[in-house]
């Protein structure tokens, strides 16, 4: 068996209509050394989607070494440290496509230190594609790969089994690896999960099939990111309800606009059309849409992914970080809701001592946590109940009281308003990144 399905419901974006292709964001990952650069590198380097200057590079470089065949971990290298340590720090955006789509690549960290960036890459994601050293097997970091993917909201996932060459390309160690992940992943909530057998090094189903593995008989990796499903109602950017962030408030100075405000920003999920009913969150006020400006000039209709400017029919009192939304389907107005948090700093979350601030939006507010509710526990998924703070890389469920009212939607419904940071307000370090899972819980261990 190399593909299981289970149910399907996803979340994340969609295509912009202007492009003729469908776009697929997928991220990468994998422990140290299981060969996720190479993997990245030969992907591209089958695909046709290097330059000639860029395999030239590559090429004086294996050269240089002694190298006889190009050493393509370093394809989406960027940092010195990472070509310097061997490892992956940052994450690398790369594009390409096919004739059947194009692609957008999160190649994210996979050592422990930098998950910050890994939640970064996999919040965008559609696909997430997790490597395993065939020689190693599940990896505790293999784990929380799979454990952080599905937390945000991936529900397709590609298992590629890495280094089979190494194992000369044995059908029962693959079936071992399989059938062990497909217990764990029971457990969680991916609507599809492919396991892939393959050797990045010798390029055996990647982009071709090669010829070492005449047993296995599912999708090479490119296969399998060509008919992955496209993200749509739920939580996607079209999908989900009209919800406009307000980034700037403008006066032009155009004849007959002297006083007119202008409402600047980027839509970040549905769209909306001039005359649409609209409400501004959180005061409630509601109006109509009288015109919508770009820099092209007038629209009669914006949707997602779209920077505009709205004029709105009346003249009501909007501010930066205001949200409008469409009228017939408002997200939720709180001081306090339920969210799990990825605790990301070296210092453990405060419930007392420090001043965070939650960035939703386009806005900032003073928050405080709750006692954790539970601790997720990456190994067995079981919810740690007597925990007394999260430290660094821990996941965990608190309630969240903001200073002000904030308009939310859960994360499963809408990525863009159903997430959020922590920042610490006195080193203004990025400490957590959060997603909305609904009201608030019991408050009992607020923190005072």
């Amino acid at each position: 068996m190399s593909t299981t399905e289970m149910a399907a419901s996803n979340a994340g974006f969609d295509t912009p209509e202007s492009h003729p292709k469908d776009l697929l964001r997928f991220m990468t990952a994998g422990s140290v050394d299981d060969g996720k650069s190479t993997l990245i590198g030969r992907l591209l380097h089958d695909a046709k989607a290097l330059m000639d200057d860029h395999i030239d590079a590559l090429a004086r470089t294996a050269a240089r070494r002694g190298l006889k065949d190009l050493d393509l971990s370093h394809v989406t290298d960027g940092l010195q440290g990472e070509r310097e340590q061997g490892i992956t720090i940052d994450v690398a955006y790369r594009s390409f496509e096919t004739a059947r789509r194009r692609f957008i690549i999160a190649d994210t960290p996979g050592h422990e230190q930098y998950t910050r960036n890994m939640v970064t890459g996999a919040t965008n994601a559609d696909v997430a594609v997790v490597l395993v050293d065939a020689c190693k097997y599940w990896l505790p970091q293999s784990r929380r790969h799979a454990c952080i993917a599905d937390t945000v909201g991936i529900r397709q996932l590609v298992v590629a089994v890495n280094k089979m060459d190494l194992i000369g390309y044995c059908e029962a160690a693959f079936a071992h690896i399989r059938d062990e992940f497909l217990d764990f992943a029971s457990r969680l909530h991916f609507a599809r999960v492919t396991f892939i057998p393959m050797s990045a090094l010798k390029g055996d189903m990647v982009v071709e099939r090669g010829g070492n593995l005449p047993w296995y008989e599912g999708p090479t990796l490119l296969e399998a990111l060509e008919q992955a499903d496209i993200p749509g109602a739920v939580g996607g950017a079209h999908g989900a309800p009209f919800r406009f962030p307000v980034q700037w408030v403008s006066r032009p100075g155009a004849p007959g606009r002297a006083a007119r405000r202008g409402y600047m920003g980027r839509v970040a999920s549905g769209g909306v059309a001039v005359g649409d009913e609209v409400m501004v969150l959180p005061s409630g006020r509601r109006t109509h849409v009288e015109e919508i400006d770009t820099h092209d000039g007038v629209l009669a209709r914006t949707q997602a992914p779209q920077s505009v400017t709205l004029y709105l029919e009346d003249d009501v009192d909007v501010a930066r970080g205001d949200m409008i939304v469409a009228a017939p389907s408002p997200p939720a107005v709180t001081k306090a809701f339920a969210a799990t948090v990825c605790w990301l700093s070296s210092e453990p979350m405060s419930l007392r001592r420090r001043r965070y601030l939650i960035k939703h939006g386009t806005k900032t507010v003073s928050a405080l946590f709750s006692r954790p509710h539970y601790r997720l526990n990456i190994a067995t998924l079981e919810r740690d109940t007597g925990v007394a703070t999260l430290a660094m890389n821990d996941i965990g469920r608190v309630t969240v009281h903001v200073q002000d009212p904030l308009p939310w939607d859960t994360y499963t419904a809408n990525r863009a308003t159903g997430s959020f940071i922590v920042i610490d307000a006195l080193t203004h370090d990025t400490v957590g990144a959060g997603l909305i899972e609904g009201s608030a819980d019991a408050p009992e261990a607020l923190a005072s």
